[in-house]
Protein backbone atom coordinates (compact mmCIF):
# COMPACT_ATOMS: atom_id res chain seq x y z
CA UNK A 1 0.00 0.00 0.00
CA UNK A 2 1.21 3.69 -1.18
CA UNK A 3 1.15 6.26 1.76
CA UNK A 4 -2.09 8.09 2.44
CA UNK A 5 -1.60 11.78 1.67
CA UNK A 6 -3.85 12.78 4.72
CA UNK A 7 -4.19 16.31 3.18
CA UNK A 8 -7.71 17.57 1.96
CA UNK A 9 -7.29 19.59 -1.71
CA UNK A 10 -8.66 22.96 -0.72
CA UNK A 11 -11.25 24.41 -3.84
CA UNK A 12 -12.33 27.64 -3.76
CA UNK A 13 -16.06 27.84 -5.82
CA UNK A 14 -16.50 31.51 -7.15
CA UNK A 15 -20.14 31.32 -8.69
CA UNK A 16 -22.85 34.36 -7.94
CA UNK A 17 -25.90 31.81 -8.56
CA UNK A 18 -26.03 30.84 -4.93
CA UNK A 19 -28.24 27.43 -5.80
CA UNK A 20 -25.47 26.41 -8.34
CA UNK A 21 -22.88 26.95 -5.83
CA UNK A 22 -24.79 25.04 -3.25
CA UNK A 23 -24.67 22.07 -5.98
CA UNK A 24 -20.66 22.53 -6.82
CA UNK A 25 -20.02 22.82 -3.33
CA UNK A 26 -21.67 19.41 -1.83
CA UNK A 27 -20.43 17.18 -5.38
CA UNK A 28 -16.97 18.66 -4.21
CA UNK A 29 -17.29 17.83 -0.68
CA UNK A 30 -18.66 14.65 -1.32
CA UNK A 31 -15.84 13.60 -3.55
CA UNK A 32 -13.41 14.69 -0.82
CA UNK A 33 -12.55 18.17 -1.21
CA UNK A 34 -12.80 20.71 1.45
CA UNK A 35 -14.52 23.42 -0.35
CA UNK A 36 -15.02 27.35 -0.02
CA UNK A 37 -17.46 29.22 -1.66
CA UNK A 38 -17.82 33.02 -2.87
CA UNK A 39 -20.24 34.90 -4.82
CA UNK A 40 -18.85 38.18 -5.64
CA UNK A 41 -15.74 39.25 -7.97
CA UNK A 42 -13.95 41.19 -5.74
CA UNK A 43 -13.41 39.08 -2.77
CA UNK A 44 -12.71 36.21 -5.40
CA UNK A 45 -9.70 38.15 -6.51
CA UNK A 46 -8.57 38.92 -2.66
CA UNK A 47 -8.94 34.95 -1.93
CA UNK A 48 -7.13 33.96 -4.67
CA UNK A 49 -4.08 36.15 -4.68
CA UNK A 50 -3.74 35.65 -0.78
CA UNK A 51 -4.65 31.90 -0.08
CA UNK A 52 -3.16 28.98 -1.12
CA UNK A 53 -6.02 26.75 -3.07
CA UNK A 54 -5.49 23.99 -5.33
CA UNK A 55 -7.83 24.17 -7.62
CA UNK A 56 -10.35 27.66 -8.24
CA UNK A 57 -13.65 27.06 -9.85
CA UNK A 58 -14.50 30.44 -11.37
CA UNK A 59 -17.77 31.76 -12.94
CA UNK A 60 -17.13 34.23 -15.91
CA UNK A 61 -20.34 36.55 -15.21
CA UNK A 62 -19.76 37.88 -11.45
CA UNK A 63 -21.22 40.81 -9.68
CA UNK A 64 -18.02 43.01 -9.28
CA UNK A 65 -14.74 42.09 -11.08
CA UNK A 66 -15.78 39.56 -13.97
CA UNK A 67 -13.75 35.85 -13.91
CA UNK A 68 -11.69 36.65 -17.16
CA UNK A 69 -10.82 39.88 -15.19
CA UNK A 70 -9.70 37.72 -12.15
CA UNK A 71 -7.93 35.44 -14.18
CA UNK A 72 -5.27 37.69 -15.68
CA UNK A 73 -4.80 40.02 -12.20
CA UNK A 74 -3.46 36.92 -10.80
CA UNK A 75 -1.42 35.76 -13.35
CA UNK A 76 -0.11 38.96 -13.39
CA UNK A 77 1.00 38.40 -9.94
CA UNK A 78 2.44 35.40 -10.27
CA UNK A 79 -0.20 32.93 -8.68
CA UNK A 80 -0.13 29.95 -10.53
CA UNK A 81 -3.12 27.89 -8.95
CA UNK A 82 -5.17 25.86 -11.53
CA UNK A 83 -8.33 27.66 -12.78
CA UNK A 84 -11.19 25.75 -14.11
CA UNK A 85 -13.93 28.84 -15.90
CA UNK A 86 -17.64 28.27 -16.33
CA UNK A 87 -18.98 29.47 -18.76
CA UNK A 88 -22.88 29.93 -19.26
CA UNK A 89 -22.99 30.54 -23.19
CA UNK A 90 -20.37 27.96 -24.03
CA UNK A 91 -19.32 30.38 -27.34
CA UNK A 92 -16.00 29.55 -28.68
CA UNK A 93 -14.37 33.17 -28.46
CA UNK A 94 -15.36 33.52 -24.56
CA UNK A 95 -13.49 29.46 -24.38
CA UNK A 96 -10.33 30.92 -26.25
CA UNK A 97 -10.40 34.59 -24.42
CA UNK A 98 -10.47 32.42 -21.44
CA UNK A 99 -7.59 30.26 -22.07
CA UNK A 100 -5.71 33.09 -23.35
CA UNK A 101 -6.46 35.42 -20.34
CA UNK A 102 -4.56 32.36 -18.03
CA UNK A 103 -7.29 29.74 -17.23
CA UNK A 104 -5.84 26.10 -17.35
CA UNK A 105 -9.51 24.65 -18.60
CA UNK A 106 -13.36 25.54 -19.26
CA UNK A 107 -16.63 23.88 -18.89
CA UNK A 108 -19.87 24.81 -20.57
CA UNK A 109 -23.33 25.37 -18.28
CA UNK A 110 -25.25 23.86 -18.31
CA UNK A 111 -22.65 20.96 -16.98
CA UNK A 112 -22.43 17.24 -15.17
CA UNK A 113 -21.81 17.48 -11.49
CA UNK A 114 -19.67 13.86 -12.48
CA UNK A 115 -17.53 16.05 -15.08
CA UNK A 116 -17.20 19.25 -12.84
CA UNK A 117 -15.86 16.62 -10.22
CA UNK A 118 -13.25 14.85 -12.49
CA UNK A 119 -11.91 18.38 -14.44
CA UNK A 120 -10.93 19.67 -10.81
CA UNK A 121 -9.58 16.36 -9.42
CA UNK A 122 -7.09 16.82 -12.84
CA UNK A 123 -6.50 20.23 -12.36
CA UNK A 124 -5.31 19.79 -8.67
CA UNK A 125 -3.22 16.70 -9.70
CA UNK A 126 -1.85 18.30 -12.41
CA UNK A 127 -1.13 21.45 -9.98
CA UNK A 128 0.44 19.29 -7.05
CA UNK A 129 2.71 17.92 -9.13
CA UNK A 130 4.15 21.59 -10.82
CA UNK A 131 4.56 22.44 -7.27
CA UNK A 132 7.24 19.93 -6.63
CA UNK A 133 8.56 20.44 -9.52
CA UNK A 134 12.05 21.84 -7.99
CA UNK A 135 15.40 21.28 -9.56
CA UNK A 136 18.33 21.47 -7.14
CA UNK A 137 22.68 20.71 -8.08
CA UNK A 138 24.36 21.52 -5.14
CA UNK A 139 23.03 24.30 -2.98
CA UNK A 140 21.84 26.48 -6.33
CA UNK A 141 17.81 25.90 -6.79
CA UNK A 142 15.57 26.44 -9.52
CA UNK A 143 11.81 26.45 -9.14
CA UNK A 144 10.05 25.43 -12.51
CA UNK A 145 6.58 26.75 -11.36
CA UNK A 146 7.40 30.13 -9.75
CA UNK A 147 10.94 30.69 -12.03
CA UNK A 148 12.83 31.56 -8.88
CA UNK A 149 16.67 31.10 -9.04
CA UNK A 150 18.74 30.66 -5.22
CA UNK A 151 22.40 29.74 -4.70
CA UNK A 152 22.72 29.29 -1.13
CA UNK A 153 20.86 32.35 0.64
CA UNK A 154 21.06 34.70 -2.69
CA UNK A 155 18.37 34.99 -4.74
CA UNK A 156 19.53 35.07 -8.60
CA UNK A 157 17.56 37.32 -11.18
CA UNK A 158 17.90 36.17 -14.67
CA UNK A 159 16.52 37.01 -17.84
CA UNK A 160 14.12 34.45 -19.55
CA UNK A 161 16.62 33.42 -21.90
CA UNK A 162 18.89 32.53 -19.19
CA UNK A 163 15.96 31.15 -17.01
CA UNK A 164 15.56 28.77 -20.22
CA UNK A 165 19.02 27.82 -20.39
CA UNK A 166 19.75 27.17 -16.65
CA UNK A 167 16.69 25.41 -16.44
CA UNK A 168 17.74 22.98 -19.96
CA UNK A 169 21.36 22.88 -18.02
CA UNK A 170 20.03 21.93 -14.64
CA UNK A 171 18.10 19.14 -16.38
CA UNK A 172 20.58 17.60 -18.14
CA UNK A 173 23.53 17.64 -14.80
CA UNK A 174 26.05 15.00 -15.29
CA UNK A 175 25.46 15.16 -19.18
CA UNK A 176 27.68 17.45 -21.43
CA UNK A 177 25.63 19.79 -23.96
CA UNK A 178 27.29 20.50 -27.58
CA UNK A 179 26.06 23.49 -28.99
CA UNK A 180 23.32 22.68 -31.55
CA UNK A 181 21.76 20.98 -28.39
CA UNK A 182 21.38 24.27 -26.78
CA UNK A 183 20.27 26.18 -29.29
CA UNK A 184 17.87 23.54 -30.59
CA UNK A 185 16.00 23.50 -27.19
CA UNK A 186 16.38 26.71 -25.50
CA UNK A 187 16.12 28.99 -28.82
CA UNK A 188 14.08 26.75 -30.56
CA UNK A 189 15.59 27.04 -33.87
CA UNK A 190 19.30 25.78 -35.85
CA UNK A 191 21.80 28.07 -36.71
CA UNK A 192 25.16 28.16 -37.82
CA UNK A 193 27.28 26.55 -35.33
CA UNK A 194 30.46 29.33 -35.98
CA UNK A 195 27.60 31.82 -34.53
CA UNK A 196 29.16 32.62 -30.57
CA UNK A 197 25.31 33.07 -29.22
CA UNK A 198 25.66 30.21 -26.75
CA UNK A 199 28.52 31.15 -25.27
CA UNK A 200 28.06 34.68 -24.87
CA UNK A 201 24.55 33.49 -22.61
CA UNK A 202 26.79 31.01 -20.80
CA UNK A 203 29.49 33.65 -19.89
CA UNK A 204 26.51 36.01 -18.93
CA UNK A 205 25.09 32.77 -16.60
CA UNK A 206 28.31 31.62 -15.17
CA UNK A 207 28.49 35.19 -13.74
CA UNK A 208 25.25 35.10 -12.14
CA UNK A 209 25.55 31.53 -10.57
CA UNK A 210 29.22 30.75 -9.97
CA UNK A 211 31.26 33.72 -9.88
CA UNK A 212 30.49 34.43 -6.28
CA UNK A 213 30.76 30.61 -5.28
CA UNK A 214 33.89 29.04 -4.43
CA UNK A 215 32.13 25.80 -5.85
CA UNK A 216 31.60 26.27 -9.78
CA UNK A 217 28.69 24.20 -11.22
CA UNK A 218 28.73 25.52 -14.77
CA UNK A 219 32.05 23.97 -16.64
CA UNK A 220 33.49 23.76 -19.77
CA UNK A 221 34.34 20.83 -21.87
CA UNK A 222 36.78 22.34 -24.45
CA UNK A 223 35.98 21.69 -28.31
CA UNK A 224 32.36 19.78 -26.98
CA UNK A 225 30.04 22.00 -24.59
CA UNK A 226 28.92 22.37 -21.90
CA UNK A 227 27.79 20.18 -17.93
CA UNK A 228 26.57 21.28 -14.94
CA UNK A 229 27.72 19.12 -12.26
CA UNK A 230 28.27 19.87 -8.50
CA UNK A 231 31.97 18.70 -8.26
CA UNK A 232 35.55 20.09 -9.50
Amino acid sequence: MGAVNLKLMRVLVVEDEKKTASFIRKALQAAGFAVDVLHHGDEALVAISHTPFDVVVLDIMLPGRDGLSIVQQVRKRGVKTPVLLLTARGEIDEKVEGLNAGADDYLAKPFALEELVARVRALGRRGSESKSLTLELGDLSLNTVTHKVTRGEKTIDLTSREYLLLEFLMRSAGRICDRMAIVEKVWDYDFDPGSNLVDVYIMRLREKIDADFELKLLHTVRGVGYVMKASP
